[in-house]
């Protein structure tokens, strides 16, 4: 399994980067293999309360990878966790 915590950012459908802190890992299961994790934004809105398909995510150095949101909650009043499944190769 590999690993990544740090700073990320996610592009929105409409082109918006939203930087924030991501923990990704890789995960084999059966022969099947993908990556996912997590993403809190350092800042919230409606736009990424609400996300749609073909996200992607940017890690240091120029390194994309394409998301989808699973699931977003609450943590405090003004932050929230973002649950993400990557698609095709891992960034890191």
């Amino acid at each position: 399994m590999t690993t990544y915590s740090g700073p990320a950012r996610l592009t929105l459908v409409d082109g918006t980067r939203v930087s924030g802190m991501a923990s990704l890992s890789t995960n084999q299961r059966g022969g099947v293999e993908g990556w996912g994790g997590t993403f809190r934004p350092d800042q919230t809105s409606a736009d990424i309360r609400n996300p749609s398909d073909g996200l992607s995510l940017e890690l240091p150095y120029d390194q994309i990878g394409s998301v989808a949101v699973t699931g977003v909650r609450k943590l405090l009043a003004t932050q929230i966790l973002v649950s993400l499944a990557g698609s095709g190769p891992a960034p890191f």
